[in-house]
């Protein structure tokens, strides 16, 4: 048996190095928060409550009662008002206004707190050439994903009340993409040594690739609010397989990813599966001597296991529907972490 131990350091950390990586580790800090707001906006049926994309005046909210009065009236002419909340009070208008504002707000701020120390960073000579690629992708995905939030925003407010389960997942997809490139940056940062080639990359990678998959077939129930449905567990409906999986009117493409039943069912076949394989690597990292990211794999997969189904025999409530999308962000940033720790480090991380 092979065990991976802890490689030495070649040098210390220089300051500098070790004040940009907390810089970016702020940074995915933040975006894990931003992901809980917007499941949580996503849940209280918050997201279509701001009608306007404002970049700059949008950051101030409704100040006097004559302002609340502007901003429900627009609220008022949207179709989710007309088909959902007509005759919701004003009082209930300003609850999932700030949901939403506070998405928004939130998302101005992750962008202020990256721009300002980049500048001053690079005017400080503290990126080398590989780091200002990294975080100049960083910035333009950051503007891209502002504008696939509004996009998706926007798929809500015609005639169905009710945004695009397609542009939902794009919008998770590109924040959990922002995420792992701020994480792995980061994490290079702050082991900036060489090590001999390890075994397990090509397994970390293969269950990067299917937790993420799991995410983003997660954002397809969210979408549709197929949670609502088939709230027991293993079953659905008399078996395993639910009778209304295959829905005739639809495409096959467009089952998997708009009906609901299937969408529901595709994502618990992801989670078991990717659960059952996380364990097994958590035992092989064990065997090797990586005991403490072993831990770390298996108790945020079976954490997150534990309030999928949870989530899903309470119907959705928004506590945990929030702690479940948290804990697949937790689930994801250990085994990114796992897989920094096989691969080979190098100073450009």
């Amino acid at each position: 048996m092979t065990t991976l131990a802890a490689p030495s350091l070649v040098r210390p950390i220089p300051p500098a190095r070790r004040a940009v990586a907390l810089w970016l580790l702020i940074g995915a800090a933040m975006i894990f928060a931003m992901v809980v707001i917007g499941g949580i906006t996503r849940l209280t049926e918050s997201g279509l409550s701001i009608v306007e994309w404002k970049p700059v005046s949008g950051t101030l909210p409704p100040l006097t009662d004559s302002d609340w009065q502007a901003e429900f009236q627009k609220y008022q002419d949207s179709p989710q008002y007309r088909q959902v909340n007509r005759g919701m009070s004003l009082a209930e208008f300003k609850t999932i206004f700030w949901w939403e504002f506070i998405h928004r707000l939130w998302g101005r701020l992750i962008g202020v707190v990256f721009a300002i120390p980049m500048l001053v960073f690079w005017l400080r000579g503290a990126f080398d050439a590989a780091l200002k690629r990294r975080v100049l992708l960083l910035f333009v995905l950051g503007g891209i994903q502002g504008a696939i939030g509004w996009w998706m925003v926007a798929s809500g407010l015609k005639d169905i009340p009710a945004v695009s389960p397609y542009r939902l997942a794009t919008h998770l997809g590109m924040a959990l993409v922002i995420y792992g490139i701020t994480l792995w940056t980061a994490l290079g940062l702050l082991q900036p040594r060489r090590q001999a080639a390890t075994p397990g990359q090509g397994a970390a990678l293969g269950l990067l690739a299917a937790v993420s998959v799991t995410i983003l077939a997660g954002a397809f129930v969210a979408g549709l609010d197929a949670g609502m449905i088939y709230n027991e567990f293993p079953y659905m409906g008399a078996g395993l397989v639910p009778p209304d999986y295959w829905h005739p009117s639809l495409s096959a493409l467009r089952n998997a990813f708009e009906n609901h039943a299937a969408v529901q069912f595709h994502h618990r076949v992801l989670a078991v599966g990717t659960a059952g394989a996380a364990l097994i690597f958590a035992l092989w990292l064990a065997r090797r001597g990586l005991i403490g990211w072993a831990g770390a794999l298996a108790g945020s997969v079976a954490l997150q296991i534990t309030l999928g189904i949870l989530t899903l025999l309470h119907q959705v409530p928004v506590d945990l529907g929030a702690a479940h999308q948290a804990g697949a962000v937790l689930v994801l940033s250990v085994v990114i972490g796992v897989l920094h720790r096989l691969k080979i480090s190098s100073t450009a991380g």
